[in-house]
């Protein structure tokens, strides 16, 4: 089964191999037939830390690390201009 990638937002840089990533979805509401978002919020691993509050990053799904980290940071996406 492929590892699912995600891209999101850099919330919190406060932990010490930890980012917290918000990863926003957006999809058509079956009713309403208006577009709807939706955010989760992710722990990601990351070994050496370059990435701060406010950078757009791309995680992996990876086995258990720790009790809320299932994710690890594979790299840094380009911001939007």
């Amino acid at each position: 089964m492929p590892k699912r990638i995600l891209q999101g937002v850099v919330v919190s840089d406060k932990q010490e191999k930890t980012l917290v990533v918000k990863v926003e979805r957006r999809f058509t509401h079956p009713l309403l037939k208006k577009t709807v978002r939706r955010s989760k919020n992710y722990h990601a691993h990351v070994e050496n830390k370059t990435q701060k509050v406010g950078d757009t990053v791309s995680i992996e799904e990876t086995r258990p690390i720790s009790k809320l980290k299932r994710w690890i940071v594979v790299g840094e996406t380009a911001p939007k201009a």
